[in-house]
């Protein structure tokens, strides 16, 4: 079959060759390109799975290295890591140690916490990365939109202007211009280890 050859004219040429055009196809003939992405339909597909305390990330992740599980910062009651699917550089969640799920069943220790490091947070990512903006917030529940609902956690995200452009929203992409690992030094070298809701992200915290 060749590029002249209609689609679907018979014969052993009635498939498209390779890099052929699609013009001779039906369809409606626009100005975007696309990005298949068929992998995410494994994720879409499966759902959410439970997470007990055992398989529960945020539960493992104090007992692993601060670099492994991109911890920056910990406290007494709740600790500070990347987001490892972040939507902007910088994306941090905050967390508290016990394995609770929504906002509400947190103790008064544990929120004054995360309302803290949420605040250091901001202030170090204006710091180290000149952020004009922030998201903050908590998705409660799986029909809330939490990615992981067992464990609560609070989002930070930074923003800047123009991050909100045409190519996550038409391509549901999302570029991200830095290494986790070079953002995890950076806020961690920046976080001020000083404070009292604070120890230096190298010290091990309490345990999960």
């Amino acid at each position: 079959m060749t590029a002249s050859t209609p689609a679907g004219s018979g014969g052993e040429g009635a498939t498209p060759a390779p890099g052929e055009s699609a013009g001779d196809f039906a369809g409606v003939p626009d100005a975007f390109q696309r990005l298949w992405t068929p992998h995410r339909a494994v994720y879409v597909a499966g759902g959410q799975g439970a997470h007990d305390d055992d398989s529960c990330p945020f539960c493992r992740a104090p007992s692993q290295a601060d670099e492994e599980a991109l911890v920056v910062a910990r406290g007494r009651h709740a600790y500070v890591l990347l987001n490892l699917f972040p939507y902007n550089p910088g994306h941090l969640l905050v967390c508290p140690y016990r394995h609770v799920s929504t906002y509400d069943l947190a103790t008064p220790e544990e929120v004054a916490e995360i309302g803290a490091l949420t605040q250091t947070a901001m202030r170090v990512l204006t710091e180290v990365s000149h952020a004009q903006g922030f998201n903050l917030g908590m998705n409660q529940g799986a029909v809330g939109g939490a990615g992981i609902a067992a464990h609560l956690h609070q989002h930070v995200v930074p923003r800047y202007a123009g991050d909100s452009n045409f190519f996550p929203i038409v391509a549901g992409t999302k570029a991200i211009t830095q290494l986790l690992g070079d953002v995890r030094t950076a806020v961690a070298e920046a976080w001020p280890h000083d404070e009292a809701t604070s120890a230096p992200a190298a010290s091990p915290g309490p345990a999960a």
